[in-house]
């Protein structure tokens, strides 16, 4: 862990070259819980972490052991900081479990959800920090009047406490857009591709043919035809689901029950 601050000019032209937001943790108490940060950093794209008045991290310890992977490069690249650096350089968004409930009160109130948070960072183009405080009681007063803006997490109003560790990876779960491009998550490509409207033509022609085959009443049919439309409409199907079911549809239509007699 390094202490030498960098200075952070805000960006003002291009929002390509905004960076993810860094993430400081003030005042924790648990290695463990820095390390278990650093490693929600690790898979949510995260990569820069602000330590203020940090605990001892062993290399040997738990903070490197919660950590993961990310005691190769997040972990021992954070940097230790003061609040007061956190405040001169960065737009900040304190995290708190606890908000007021009228804007009669500005310390915890205007606030926003991570998922909210999320949309509006995307067109912050400046240097930004996600703030989170000690295990128990979080960010104080005076810390969160001194921040830009404040972020909670809608939970229970029987127990709305996290842990400071599931806080922080709930949190950047939901900010993960700003620091992962769509190709950069493991899941495979699953873009759907839509089947293309001569393809659904043959599959509404081919339900057509199965109605008349089954001697569904007439009158109904038009009927019939509109809603299975409908539905197909609102599915999207893919090529691959039209394909299969224009054989299910046919074999259906041969009637193969009645083969032989």
């Amino acid at each position: 862990m390094t202490d030498d601050p960098r200075t952070c000019s805000p960006e003002t032209g291009d929002e390509s070259r905004r960076n993810p937001p860094a993430v400081a943790v003030v005042d924790a108490q648990t290695p463990g819980n820095v390390g278990t940060i650093a490693r929600a950093m690790k898979n949510f794209g995260f990569s820069e972490l602000l330590l203020v008045d940090p605990p001892e991290l062993d290399p040997d310890g738990e903070a490197y052991g919660f950590a993961g992977h990310a005691r190769e490069d997040v972990l021992p690249n954070a940097r230790e900081v003061s609040f007061d650096h956190l405040v001169e350089n960065y737009h900040t968004v304190g995290t708190t479990a606890i908000t007021n409930e009228d804007d009669q009160h500005h310390v915890r109130f205007p606030f926003s959800t991570p998922a909210e948070l999320a949309g509006r960072l995307e067109r912050v183009v400046t240097d930004t920090v996600v703030v989170f405080g000690r295990e128990g009681v979080g960010l104080t007063n005076e810390e969160l009047a001194r921040l830009d803006e404040v972020c909670s997490i809608p939970a229970s109003e029987a127990y709305p406490v996290l842990n400071l560790g599931q806080a922080a990876t709930i949190t950047l779960y939901e900010l993960r857009t700003l620091a992962l491009e769509p190709g950069d998550v493991q899941l495979p490509d699953i873009e759907r591709v839509r089947a293309d409207e001569p393809s659904l033509e043959r599959l509404y022609d081919q339900w057509a043919a199965l109605l008349e085959e089954i001697n569904h009443p007439e009158e109904k049919r038009a009927k019939t035809m509109r809603m299975l439309r409908r539905l197909h409409g609102r599915a999207d199907p893919t090529v691959q689901e039209v394909t299969t079911l224009l054989g299910v549809l046919r074999r259906a239509t041969e009637r193969p029950d009645q083969e032989g007699t």
